[in-house]
């Protein structure tokens, strides 16, 4: 893959558009990513939308160097609905990450958007696994690797950047 190509990745689905984070959804990021959004998470809240502007940034640095795709979940009306990512495309185990905002949970949007973009890795990048952290409290997120048959690889405990300590469960997810 070239470097650069990320950004012309969109992944529809039966109800999602999956597109490259930018800019253009910083005030959606900052207002949804809540402290009730992150409380299960490793990153805070931001308090200053600066904060989410240097997070979109760095997400976007880090795509030209093909190492992270990072995207936003909107559904077919164009409604922001949270984003979703894949980390460390570059190595052997990358990292999948999903957050909903609030008014989008249970409608199986989280599940719908890893399994879009556990499509793409299966056709577009070398993997041995995809890995899915959570914690273990995070009953509704766990359930999307289970779906996928994935298997807890391991567990160990995190600080987040809040300070509070996660209990977490690293699913591994094996290429179809």
């Amino acid at each position: 893959m070239k470097k650069g190509d990320l950004f012309s990745v969109r992944i529809i689905t039966k109800r999602l558009i999956l597109v490259p984070i930018s800019l253009k959804y910083k005030k959606d990021i900052f207002r949804e990513f809540t402290k009730e959004i992150t409380s299960l998470m490793f990153p805070t809240t931001p308090s200053k939308i600066k904060e989410t502007e240097e997070f979109i940034l760095d997400s976007i640095k880090d795509m030209k160097k093909n190492e992270i795709l990072q995207m936003v979940i909107l559904n077919k009306r164009k409604e922001f609905l949270g984003c979703v990512g894949l980390h460390h495309i570059d190595k052997k185990n990358p990292e999948l990450g999903v957050w909903l905002k609030k008014s989008a949970y249970g409608n199986s949007y989280g599940k719908e958007a890893i399994f879009a973009l556990k499509k793409w890795a299966d056709e577009n990048i070398h993997y041995d696994s995809l890995l899915y952290p959570v914690d273990k409290d995070n009953i509704a997120s766990r359930k999307i690797p289970e779906s996928m048959n994935g298997k807890i690889f391991k567990k160990y405990n995190q600080k987040s950047k809040s300070g509070k300590v996660l209990h977490i469960l690293e699913y591994g997810i094996l290429r179809d």
